[in-house]
């Protein structure tokens, strides 16, 4: 086996076995050190909180702007009655 090859072969071994070793130190300092988990699980509770609030503050203002626009269509309906009244009113009237 030539020389180059066998520095490939031993670099690829060496990247593959520090790799694993990397994995495993990290594996172990999580397992050592349970407060990371914690606080991690603790941020992501914190952020499913602050979603749940924030949907239901839209859920109350999609509530109100439907009340107002229900008022507004009220307030439009009785409008046009009291313009349908007043135009009637003022129709000429006929002598019979």
């Amino acid at each position: 086996m030539s020389k180059p090859l066998f520095l490939v072969i031993l670099l690829v071994i060496l990247i593959i076995t520090s790799q694993f070793e990397w994995k495993q130190q990290f594996v172990n300092e999580m397992e050592a050190n349970p407060s990371i988990l914690q606080k991690q699980e603790a941020n992501l509770r914190r952020g499913e909180v602050v979603k749940e609030k924030i949907i239901l503050s839209q859920e109350k203002n999609i509530q109100k702007l439907n009340e107002l626009v229900q008022s507004l269509q009220q307030q439009l309906l009785q409008c046009r009655e009291i313009k349908n009244t007043v135009s009637a009113d003022e129709r000429p009237q006929t002598i019979s």
